[in-house]
């Protein structure tokens, strides 16, 4: 039988309970609707900071939906010139910012911004579909009421208020008034529009709200003048422009950017696909994306101070943390950081093998085959020491991928005498060549890890040797987007070859193949092609790229022979006028490119008589200057051009004629690829000279 009361008690408890809950939930509805008011105030002063910005080409999306989410908001988005531009405003105080993270007085708000930062993640992956590079969406934390704050947590940047437009307008024009009209149509679908609000499901009246404002605590401040913010708009439009292809990319290769694999991995294309473009944004791309560092290597010296340049117009939110430096310099470096004796002297090493191949090689087997001491001494350089070859057993069974000369048992044997001859004397003398360099780091490597890097990229692959490769890898190991590969079989014009197997690299499935040339015309790319059309043109992987998709036509390549020197440098001079009077060509967007540097010298003489002025690829960095860019074909590796001259060819490399012997043809394959590869710099116009 119940206790008399006791239903009543239960109910009574029950009522106790509802109204212990309404009152919790009416504190937190007074609490969250004072946030949301002091965020709307907050939202409000900065949109007007930043209103000025729409006269120059900037849209901005208020309280836009947040992807994904039914009731999240994003309080801003900007498109404009400079990028894509999600703005988070903060109502904070008593903010501090060390070691990565920020911090609210004493409470930890990271995660805040790391939300924030998934979803500039998100919107670059939606972005690479129409082709805007990932470094021009930006997550922007901005501060009510501060001022003279701009730092980063992560890839957030953390801006005050009075900061903002001068934040914005900095980065200058990124993208055409077309670009920015298509990045606006994705952010319109992408950021929708909010809905009505979720519905107030009480069984309590509404209360009537007070016609009040609502109180906001910032810190005081004085406002930004209106002169203040024209002049930093001003300061931001006349920046000067980043190339369009900087910014705006392919899909595809915009996707290739962002794409990750499990381990090392394989960018292939044939020459004007768009390669080291690609390589710029990934390493960009890994640098804001990770801890640690990215290294950028390549074989040629020259090639790492333009790519540095580049990258500090590209991206210079993250040119810090991206180091380039050749393969050769970053191996010297490395050793003169560890304190490993080297003493690198060319001039000597170069002497010492002279001097053992007329006491060794040229009176033996070697010499028969061929009297030319350079066949020679690339075989020492790119297959034994390439390798890092230090006994003979594995030279006598080497398949020595690339060489034209087949070598038997004894005649490897007297290779291998002449090597070992020339690595005593080098001892001897206390000096070491650039293959010794390589060598000892990548021993040292073994014996002491290198932790500095997440990642690698290596631009011109094929032109490194399997030790650099080696060297390289033992940087990163196998680690998810540690290594990356970039190259083309078609432009290797070293001697010698390997295979990513003999570097103890697997790929495993890891390759994509760039299919299409964006750079070339396609009557440039079809004469091009005619220097390596006949030749045995395999990869790292030991396979050929099918030809490319070209998408331009132009001009057909000018050929002409001279009977002298004299009429060549008259007839070329007379070219750089006609492009840059004619076909409106600017200065620095020619360039006059040769085999070897014997043949730059009277071209150097000719321009300096018709004043043009010029500079020199060995020194050039990547800097804008209204000179024609003179030098060899090796130094324009990497590079582009709308015009190019190729000064003082040899007729014999064009008239279809081999030679019989296999040394020589292998140089003449070698050079043929060459003449490939500086043919391919030219996007609109070529004019070959020939002598």
């Amino acid at each position: 039988m119940a206790v008399a009361g006791a239903s009543a008690q239960l109910e009574s408890q029950r009522q106790l309970a509802i109204a212990d809950e309404h009152e919790r939930a009416a504190v937190e509805a007074r609490s969250t609707a004072a946030r949301y008011g002091i965020a709307a105030v907050t939202e409000k002063s900065v949109a007007r900071r930043l209103s000025p910005l729409g006269a120059v080409g900037y849209h901005l999306l208020h309280d836009r939906g947040w992807p994904g989410s039914r009731r999240a908001q994003v309080d801003l988005v900007i498109v404009g010139p400079a990028g894509l531009f999600i703005v988070d405003t903060k109502a904070w105080k008593d903010v501090e910012i060390a070691a990565g993270h920020i911090f609210r007085g004493q409470e930890d708000v990271t995660e805040q911004l790391e939300t924030l930062a998934d979803l500039a993640d998100s919107t670059e992956a939606v972005m690479a579909e129409i082709g805007l590079a990932a470094g021009e969406i930006h997550a922007v934390v901005v501060l009510a009421g501060r001022k003279g704050i701009k730092t980063f947590v992560g890839t957030v940047a953390v801006v005050g208020e009075l900061d903002v437009a001068a934040y914005i307008a900095a980065r200058g024009q990124r993208l055409t008034p077309n670009q920015v009209n298509a990045v606006l149509g994705v952010a319109l679908t992408y950021f929708p529009v909010l809905g009505a609000p979720a519905p107030i499901e009480i069984s309590i009246p509404e209360p009537v709200l007070p016609n009040e404002k609502v109180p906001v605590e910032l810190t005081a401040h004085e406002l930004a003048t209106d002169d203040e913010v024209a002049e930093a708009i001003l300061a931001g439009i006349l920046a000067a422009p980043i190339e369009d292809w900087m910014s705006f990319l392919h899909p595809d290769q915009a996707k290739l950017v962002r794409r990750s694999f499990a381990g090392p991995s394989r960018i292939r294309g044939t020459a004007g696909t768009g390669k080291t473009v690609v390589g710029l944004h990934r390493a960009a791309y890994l640098a804001r994306s990770r801890p640690g560092r990215v290294l950028v290597t390549t074989y040629v010296k020259s090639l790492p101070a333009v790519l540095s340049s580049l990258m500090l117009r590209m991206a210079p939110d993250v040119s810090d943390r991206v180091d380039f430096v050749s393969a050769h310099a970053f191996a010297v470096r490395l050793l003169r950081e560890r304190g490993i004796r080297f003493a690198l002297d060319i001039r000597k090493a170069d002497v010492a093998f002279a001097t053992v191949w007329r006491e060794v090689g040229l009176p033996g087997p070697l010499g028969r085959i061929d009297p030319n001491q350079g066949y020679w001494r690339d075989e020492i350089d790119y297959v034994i020491k390439g390798r890092g070859i230090t006994s003979f057993e594995p030279y006598a069974d080497l398949a020595r991928t690339g060489r034209r000369q087949q070598l038997r048992i004894e005649q490897r044997r007297a290779m291998w005498e002449l090597y070992v001859s020339y690595q005593d004397r080098l001892r001897a003398a206390g000096i070491n060549d650039f293959s010794d360099a390589i060598t000892l780091a990548e021993a040292s490597l073994r014996v002491k890890p290198l932790n500095t890097y997440s990642a690698v990229i290596v631009d011109e692959a094929q032109d490194l040797s399997c030790s650099m490769i080696r060297m390289l890898h033992q940087l990163v190991g196998n680690k998810t987007d540690g290594l990356t590969l970039i190259g083309d079989g078609r432009q290797t014009i070293y001697p010698g070859g390997f295979t990513l197997a003999e570097a103890g690299i697997s790929l495993a499935g890891r390759g994509v193949v760039m299919s299409t040339n964006y750079r070339n015309t396609a009557e440039i790319l079809e004469f091009a092609s005619t220097m390596v059309a006949e030749l045995d043109v395999t990869d790292l992987e030991g396979i050929a790229d099918a030809a490319p998709v070209v998408t331009r036509t132009g001009m057909a390549p000018v050929v002409t022979s001279f009977s002298s020197r004299r009429a060549h440098d008259a007839s070329l001079v007379a070219r750089i006028g006609e492009v840059t009077r004619e076909v409106g060509t600017e200065l620095a967007d020619v360039a006059v490119l040769a085999l070897d540097r014997y043949a730059i010298a009277p071209v150097l003489l000719a321009l300096s008589s018709a004043g043009i002025p010029t500079v020199d690829l060995d020194t050039y960095d990547g800097t804008p200057v209204a000179a024609v860019k003179v030098g060899t074909i090796k130094r324009a590796k990497g590079l582009e051009f709308k015009q190019v001259l190729l000064a003082g060819v040899r007729a014999a490399l064009l008239d279809g004629q081999t030679p019989t012997e296999a040394a020589s043809l292998e140089r003449h394959e070698l050079l043929r690829r060459e003449l490939y590869v500086g043919m391919t710099r030219a996007r609109d116009g070529l004019w070959v000279g020939v002598v």
